[in-house]
């Protein structure tokens, strides 16, 4: 018989055992509980209970003791835990009989052990309430005890019960200061989690993980790396889930130097590249902006799975690299992995960035009829934006109208910002209206129309855009660009004078602008909606988060080395221009990833040609 997971396998001295006990017209008490004891730690709890059921007529006293009670009890809660259907409708009616048992001799009340198995039976069996009872009438609660209750409110998100219970003990170990931080961590509250996680004296790998975890799924990426960075210092080994949250980290900041780091230290300490693992890399290292070793990392791996091809689909066409991007979906599909909802839009987004419009439409059309994949409204506003971008404005426009759910706010922008590229000022009001009743708050839509206007020399509708803009109090998004330098993410804000270096940055920001203009940069103060003077605009635009960035890494980094920055929002014309003269002034590489696209600049030219 094999044992599931990391389950230990039964033992054949236990199995031959078993088959004696079946045979014996006298069942040993040891015995059984021995062999019952060897099921569970293979994690096979329904045998134990069937080696029982089937010696209790024979033997009614082998439940006359503490020990095989809590054994039977434990090997209910495993089964009740292995079938989750049957777990969250009914107590099993053998785990009631149990009770019963215990109650009658009062073990429930006398022996610690039978009691805390009684409330993990019910925990998991999903009587939430029974398993409270239980605890509630126990005479006496160890540490042990309190922790099952808590594992069951917590697993159940009922983390402020759980908190009650664990405000109460007299006693915590590691395990009740983890499973809180792990309550906190997965219903959200992060701040929580991180009170419970600074109080643990003595933390483990599971306490730096939750919380780790907690920051990264709550895009508190810098945080995160913070904590890494500390969990280092601490000596503290990392386990997969760890390296996989970091990675997450690493992928959201654009932290190239830190998600390396992770990965050699997988590869020097041999650590297992599972799919998990692997994905994470492939992923980490694509949004970071090194497609090389995305793909190095992805055609290293023995197994993947359709997340991993996936991830490398969508991280070849961020990185405009769409012709690669088809060829490994046709890869993919020829080794006879179904492509699924995540695959398309990463194949859509592929024929988007190199305008394959024919191809999209093809693609988006095979989803359904080839490969039984019913397009989402993620696939129609792909659709849209391929469309768009490519020209086909009243063609987007009519796919729009014939989609068979409602449009959302992210349809409407991809349509005002085809508008923008192909000066549509008629469908660009139309997109407005329905984007002022959807999303009525979000700055860039003003911005995008305004600009829309200002192409058109429609200066009216300019000034009427930065009325709105006003009388409405629109808050405009702040643009965040961040650079890595020596293992710390360095981050900026539009104007930003906070970091410790900012006298050197405004120096050196303030060349970088005098030799751009020698090189024939003139300032897009038509982006600027501020109502301001002309001086005013060119040093709004000269300090934003990018360039600042840029200064910085100008700053702090050998000549001629690649800079990579990472930006919140969809890079504005002015800073792409300005971003291709640097490359060739400074004769550097720079590597920039906005809310779109990788932008890879080289020698005054970009790898989007303008088309972004």
């Amino acid at each position: 018989m094999r044992a599931r997971g990391g389950a230990a396998a039964v033992r054949p001295e236990h199995l031959a055992a078993h088959a004696r006990l079946v045979k014996s017209a006298d069942a040993d008490a040891f015995l059984v509980t021995s062999v019952m004891r060897a099921y569970l730690r293979a994690s096979l709890p329904l045998q134990a209970l069937l080696v029982l059921r089937g010696l209790l007529t024979r033997a009614p006293r082998l439940l006359a003791n503490s020990f095989s009670l809590s054994l039977a009890l434990q090997a209910c809660a495993a089964s009740a835990a292995a079938i989750p259907l049957r777990a969250a409708t009914a107590t099993p009616p053998l785990g009631a009989s149990l009770h019963a048992r215990a109650l009658k001799s009062g073990f429930a009340a006398a022996d610690i052990f039978v009691r805390t198995a009684l409330v993990e039976m019910y925990a998991k069996a999903g009587r939430a309430e029974l398993a409270r009872a239980a605890f509630d009438e126990a005479p006496r609660r160890d540490v042990f005890l309190c922790n099952v209750m808590l594992a069951a409110y917590v697993s159940r998100g009922e983390v402020a019960e759980a908190r009650t219970v664990f405000d109460g003990m007299r006693d915590r170990d590691l395990v009740s200061w983890n499973t809180m931080i792990h309550g906190y961590a997965v219903s959200g509250d992060v701040g929580m989690a991180r009170e419970i996680f600074d109080g643990t004296a003595d933390r483990d790998a599971f306490s730096w993980s939750s919380m780790i975890s907690a920051y990264a799924k709550g895009r508190r990426s810098k945080e995160a790396l913070e904590l890494w960075r500390e969990m280092r210092v601490a000596g503290v080994a990392p386990d997969c889930i760890t390296m996989v949250s970091v990675l997450s980290a690493c992928s959201d900041m654009g932290a190239l130097a830190i998600g390396a780091e992770v990965h050699q230290f997988v590869e020097r300490n041999r650590v297992e590249v599972d799919v998990k693992l692997g994905t994470a890399l492939v992923d980490m290292y694509a949004k970071c902006g090194d497609i090389d070793n995305s793909l190095k990392v992805f055609r290293a791996m023995p197994v993947k799975d359709v997340l991993t091809w996936s991830s490398t689909i969508i991280g070849l066409a961020n990185h405009g690299l769409g012709h690669d991007a088809l060829s490994l979906f046709s890869e993919m599909i020829s080794q006879g992995l179904q492509p699924n909802e995540i695959t398309f839009i990463g194949v859509l987004i592929a024929c988007t960035h190199v305008g394959l419009v024919s191809d999209g439409k093809k693609y988006f059309s095979s989803m359904s009829d080839i490969h039984g994949v019913a397009p989402r409204i993620e696939h129609y506003g792909c659709m849209v934006d391929l469309l768009g971008r490519a020209g086909h404005v009243e063609e987007a426009m009519e796919l729009i109208r014939s989609m068979p759910f409602e449009p959302d706010a992210v349809i409407w922008r991809a349509l005002l910002g085809a508008c923008r590229i192909h000066k549509n000022v008629e469908i660009a009001e139309e997109a407005m209206a329905r984007l002022r009743v959807l999303d009525p708050l979000a700055d860039g839509h003003y911005v995008l129309l305004s600009n829309i206007y200002a192409q058109a020399n429609s200066w009216e509708g300019v000034a009427e855009m930065r009325k709105t803009i006003r009388r409405e109090n629109i808050q405009r998004v702040p643009g965040r660009s961040s650079i890595e330098w020596e293992n710390t993410v360095h981050e900026f804000v539009s104007g930003d004078r906070s970091h410790p270096r900012f006298g050197e940055i405004y120096k050196m920001l303030e060349e970088m602008m005098d030799r751009l203009k020698q090189a024939g940069y003139r300032p897009m103060t038509s982006l600027v909606l501020q109502d301001i003077d002309e001086e005013a605009k060119k040093q709004a635009l000269a300090e934003h988060s990018e360039k600042l960035a840029i200064a910085f890494g100008l700053l702090t980094t050998p000549a001629r080395s690649t800079l990579r920055i990472t930006k919140n929002l969809r890079a504005c014309e002015d800073c792409h221009s300005a971003i291709k003269l640097i490359s060739l002034v400074y004769d550097r590489k720079l590597v920039v990833r906005d809310r779109n696209r990788f932008h890879h600049f080289s020698e005054g030219q970009c790898s989007c040609k303008d088309y972004w």
